[in-house]
């Protein structure tokens, strides 16, 4: 069955539903779903002048699970696609069970009033789904997504195995603001300034946020400062290639950025606690959400390129060896195609060339799968011919710090 049903109505939301309309072949039928239906009709005008497909529409609040339920069962579709915020995983998922069609998403459950994201709550689900004979792929974006398939080309064809493992991720793009999210501000933020955690020999490592800086040269964006965090593949990276004795994952932040958020921190401006103001209650970082430039907004004005990959070490025929896989996308090229910068982009497209491997039978299987779990090289080839072409480069040696 080729029929779809997209929940979320952002950017992400936008590309996935462009780049499904150009594959009709596998999605013969599309319908958008979001809070706000005119935010869905939005993004179905802009597909039907881009592609000449149209799509249905439908105003969703994806927290209700029986409303949620309801749509699946209405639309019939062979998988849900969750694009909304990750708050609304679990509801999704619980819709899907109950509807009794298979699942997927592109990042892990995280609870509204705490800043943490883990995918225990989702790895619970794991017999219910395969009880049901469904199958609930998570993290299909770019990273998490792209960046474990990635590692687990490399385990098959590059390395007899993984020693160390790098996930490097540069935003170059530059949109004029002095500070501007790229996707959700309010999920962005909690993410940024959440400890840093990282695996080495065997147990985590914990740290303060943004301490740890290094400078990396990406190709074709320059020398930019990139920090450590924690990001959740590094959860699912650990349990599915333990044997791999340090992993690690870098983000590129701007000065500016992180001025700005410094003195925002300072000021209380991204708490996520209630505080009173004039009689009411307000969320800190909900209000400067407000505040902020919509990130579906700075595709017009961005221009630059992301460089996104992994640099792995171990041995190969009994040689010690570095390889280095990467992407790099074209903000400009990216709103082009479909009116949406890069960002939104690089998660959209790994979104719909997952549901594309579930919904032609390439990827199956019953139960709760993340995507170290499947076979990368039919992932790793529709990257290529939809619009994200990987390169593979030997380094001369291992990354020196």
């Amino acid at each position: 069955m080729s029929r779809v049903l997209v929940i979320g109505a952002g950017g992400v939301g936008s590309v996935a539903v462009h780049k499904m309309a150009m594959n009709q072949d596998i999605f013969s039928h599309i319908t958008l779903a979001s809070r706000r239906r005119s935010k869905c009709d939005a993004i179905a005008a802009s597909v039907k002048q881009r592609t000449g497909v149209t799509i249905d529409t439908a105003e969703l609040d994806a927290d209700d699970i029986a409303a949620t339920t309801a749509l699946i069962k209405a639309v019939n579709p062979g998988l849900v696609v969750n694009l909304a915020l990750p708050y609304q995983d679990l509801a999704i998922m619980e819709a899907c069970l109950a509807a009794g069609v298979n699942y997927l998403d592109t990042a892990n459950y995280e609870p509204r009033d705490e800043a943490k994201f883990e995918y225990s709550w989702q790895w619970a689900y794991q017999e219910r789904f395969k009880a049901a004979g469904l199958m609930a792929l998570l993290g299909c974006g770019f990273d998490p997504g792209v960046t474990s398939v990635f590692t687990t080309y490399v385990a098959k064809h590059l390395l007899d195995g993984i020693e160390t493992l790098d996930i490097l991720d540069c935003n170059g793009g530059d949109h004029g603001h002095p500070f501007a999210t790229n996707f959700n501000p309010e999920i962005n933020i909690r993410e940024v300034t959440a400890p840093s955690r990282h695996w080495e020999n065997g147990e985590w490592v914990e740290g303060p946020a943004l301490a740890h800086k290094q400078v990396f040269d990406f190709d074709q964006v320059g020398p930019r400062n990139m920090y450590l965090m924690y990001h959740e593949e590094l959860e699912s990276l650990v349990r599915f290639y333990p044997q791999t004795k340090r992993i690690r994952f870098w983000m590129t932040f701007g000065d500016s950025y992180l001025k700005h958020l410094d003195v925002l921190q300072n000021v209380g401006m991204t708490r996520i606690d209630p505080v009173m103001f004039e009689g009411r209650e307000i969320i800190p970082i909900q209000f400067l959400k407000a505040l902020l430039p919509e990130p579906s907004t700075l595709g017009a004005v961005t221009k630059g390129k992301t460089n996104i990959g992994v640099i792995a070490t171990g041995a190969k025929d009994g040689a010690e060896k570095t390889v280095y896989v990467l992407n790099i996308c074209d903000h400009e090229e990216a709103y082009a195609e479909t009116g949406n910068q890069a960002v939104s982009y690089t998660t959209g497209v790994p979104a719909m060339i997952g549901a594309a491997l579930m919904l032609t039978g390439q990827w199956q299987g019953e139960g709760v799968f993340n995507m170290e779990q499947l076979d990368p090289d039919p992932f790793m080839d529709m990257l290529n011919r939809h619009g994200l072409p990987w390169q593979v480069k030997d380094l001369p040696a291992p990354l020196a710090f």
